[in-house]
C-alpha cells in the first residue's frame, strides 16, 4: 500500500495537499500489520516510509508536516512493538482528524468574512474557498465571482461550473490575463494555499501576478486554508515543474518550454490568512 501510495502522489498534480497528506498518513497503518524483531526495527522502517512518502511531493509542506508529526511523536517513545504500533495508530487518526476537520473549520471562519452583495476574484480551484463561499450562500449572501482559467490545467473551469450550481452566487469565468481588466469591480481576492512558508505564499501558478496587480489597485487578498498548511520548521519547497504537452502539443525546435505548477507571493502582498485557527492579519 505505501509503494502504490507514493505512485499515486506522484500522479495526483492537480489534488489538495490536504487530500494527499491524509493519503500518505493513511498508508502509513500498513506497518501496523508488519511483523518487526524489537521496537528499533519498527522505527527504523517508520521513518523510512513516512520519509519516501514525504518525498513524493516535496511541495506540499502539509505532507511533510503529517509525516514528521507521526515519526516525532513515536520514535524513542516506546520500549515495546506493541506500544509503538499503538501509538502510530493514535498519531495517524489524530492527524487525519486534524486535517480534515481543519479544511471543514478554515472553510466557516471565512464564510463569516463574505458579505451580502460582495463581487470576490479569485483562481485555481480551491475546495475551502468553494466550501467558504457556499456556506455564506446559504445563509443568505448575493455573491458575484470572478474567477480565472488557472492556465493551463484550467482547474479554474472547474471552480466556475460548481459557483453556478450554487443559489445566490454569479459567476463569471475570464482568462487569466484578464484579472487586472476586472479587479476595479471586486471588493477583494479570495484564493487557497499550498502552503505558507515564513514570509511566502506558495499557491498554483498566477496567484503571485494577481496578488500584485491587487496590491497596485488597492484590493485587498484572502487567503483560506487550514493551519496544517502553514509551516515555520526545516521545510524547504519544491516547486514541480509539470509536462511541457501542457503548454504547447508539438515541442518547437530551440524553444525551453517552461511549466512551473506554483510560484511565491510574499506575503506583504496578503492582507489576511483565514484558517481553522482563526484569522491572522498581515
Amino acid at each position: 500500500m505505501i509503494d502504490e501510495t507514493i505512485e499515486e502522489i506522484q500522479r495526483m498534480q492537480t489534488h489538495s495537499s490536504s487530500v494527499v497528506a491524509v493519503r500518505a498518513t493513511v498508508a502509513l497503518g500498513e506497518l501496523l500489520d508488519r511483523d518487526y524483531r524489537n521496537v528499533d526495527d519498527y522505527e527504523r522502517d517508520l521513518e523510512r516510509n513516512a520519509g519516501a512518502l514525504r518525498r513524493a511531493n516535496p511541495s506540499h509542506a502539509s505532507l511533510h508536516k503529517a509525516m514528521v508529526e507521526v515519526v516525532d511523536h513515536v520514535l524513542g517513545e516506546t520500549e515495546s512493538v506493541e506500544d509503538a504500533k499503538a501509538r502510530t495508530r493514535e498519531e495517524i487518526d489524530r492527524i487525519v482528524e486534524a486535517i480534515e476537520t481543519g479544511k471543514s473549520h478554515a472553510a466557516d471562519n471565512a464564510a463569516e468574512t463574505f458579505e451580502d452583495g460582495e463581487t470576490f476574484l479569485t483562481h485555481d480551484y480551491s475546495s475551502t474557498v468553494l466550501q467558504a463561499i457556499e456556506t455564506a450562500a446559504a445563509e443568505g449572501a448575493h455573491l458575484t465571482g470572478y474567477v480565472t482559467e488557472a492556465r493551463p490545467r484550467y482547474l479554474g473551469r472547474k471552480t466556475a461550473r460548481r459557483l453556478a450550481e450554487m443559489d445566490r452566487v454569479d459567476p463569471h469565468l475570464l482568462v487569466d490575463s484578464a484579472a487586472g481588466y476586472v479587479l476595479d469591480r471586486c471588493d477583494r481576492v479570495v484564493v487557497g494555499m499550498d502552503c505558507i512558508v515564513e514570509d511566502t505564499l506558495y499557491n498554483r501558478v498566477g496567484t503571485f501576478p494577481l496578488a500584485a496587480a491587487a496590491n497596485v489597485v488597492g484590493v485587498p487578498v484572502t487567503v483560506v486554508g487550514s493551519e496544517s498548511k502553514i509551516i515555520e520548521d526545516d521545510f524547504v519547497f519544491e516547486n514541480e515543474e509539470r509536462e511541457p504537452a501542457e503548454i504547447i502539443r508539438e515541442p518547437v525546435e530551440g524553444v525551453e518550454i517552461e511549466n512551473p505548477a506554483y510560484d511565491a507571493t510574499p506575503m506583504h502582498l496578503v492582507d489576511e490568512v483565514v484558517t481553522d485557527k482563526g484569522t491572522h492579519e498581515f
